[in-house]
């Protein structure tokens, strides 16, 4: 299973300058209300909430992340819900985050991890979507993604998300994304969304062929991407402004109907990097037009996470 320590580790080589810009704590246009689509939230107490015996208390860095914690960098920028990843520390323990949910109505989407393996797992999405998660978390390396189409549970889970109009969200590195084109061809009702570009750009650029494999996702109607974790991509630097030119190629691939905004945080907000930054990047520069940014920052992840 690919985790978060790798990802950042991998985003660990260059430099976390910020360069930041000013930022208005108001959307263009009279625009507000927007949808972070992609936060991880967790809480120190651990005797509540136990993590993973693949974890260690010491893996929880930061300590803490709790909705309280987010709504201190989030609620200046107008951000008014948000969808919530269950975070790796909890593995397929999903309370802490249907507990967030519950403590705070309307807010938070979920996206939930479960066995995908076990023969019944329709059953736990059907569970977990009666508590108002609207997505399933994938960790998608090539290795795994290479046996899915001949999984009898996997596809389960796929035609079952189809039937029910969830999301599978997928966590991947490049390398899986043909692979995961032929998933999406097989199950091509399936919603997909794709986390953080498929780290296209972790290494310090972006690479083209990568950037085209992404793109082919586009041919089916049903396929997302996140644009996010700006912190972990290209320069890695505030203003993120490297990064345009790939939004821009998967903007137009996709359409912004079926790209979202997200920060990633806590991430964004670690290592001198701030979440007004991440936001500043789709909301505030002129390579969008009104109608792009709507999409991104509410109407895509709208459509995909609370309807």
């Amino acid at each position: 299973m690919m985790q978060r320590r790798q990802f950042m580790q991998w985003g660990a080589a260059a430099s976390m300058a910020t360069l930041s810009l000013p930022t208005s704590h108001a959307m263009p246009f009279g625009f507000s209300n927007a949808i972070d689509a992609h936060v991880h939230v967790w809480t120190p107490d651990v005797k509540r909430y136990p993590i993973s015996t693949s974890f260690q208390v010491s893996d929880m860095q930061p300590a803490s992340f709790t909705p309280e914690e987010l709504f201190a960098h989030s609620r200046p920028e107008n951000v008014a819900r948000v969808v919530l990843i269950q975070m790796s520390f909890y593995q397929f323990d999903n309370r802490y985050m249907l507990d967030c949910m519950a403590a705070h109505p309307g807010v938070f989407g979920g996206v939930a991890i479960v066995d995908e393996l076990h023969p019944n797992v329709t059953a736990t999405m059907r569970s977990l979507a009666d508590k108002g998660v609207r997505g399933f978390r994938l960790y998608s390396d090539k290795a795994k993604v290479s046996q899915w189409k001949n999984s009898q549970a996997m596809n389960a889970m796929w035609s079952y998300a189809a039937d029910q109009g969830l999301a599978m969200c997928l966590l991947s590195n490049p390398d899986a994304l043909p692979l995961i084109n032929e998933m999406c061809q097989k199950h091509p009702k399936t919603r997909v969304v794709i986390d953080h570009f498929s780290r296209i750009g972790v290494s310090g650029s972006v690479d083209k062929n990568d950037l085209q494999e992404l793109c082919k996702l586009a041919d089916l109607p049903n396929t997302f991407v996140k644009t996010s974790a700006f912190y972990a991509l290209g320069k890695k630097a505030a203003p993120y402004t490297d990064l345009i030119e790939m939004i821009q190629q998967v903007k137009k691939a996709f359409g912004a109907n079926r790209l979202m905004w997200a920060s990633d945080c806590p991430y964004q907000v670690e290592k001198g990097h701030r979440y007004s930054d991440s936001i500043s990047l789709i909301r505030d520069r002129d390579f969008l037009t009104q109608e792009e940014k709507e999409w991104m920052l509410k109407k895509t992840a709208e459509t995909v996470f609370f309807s």
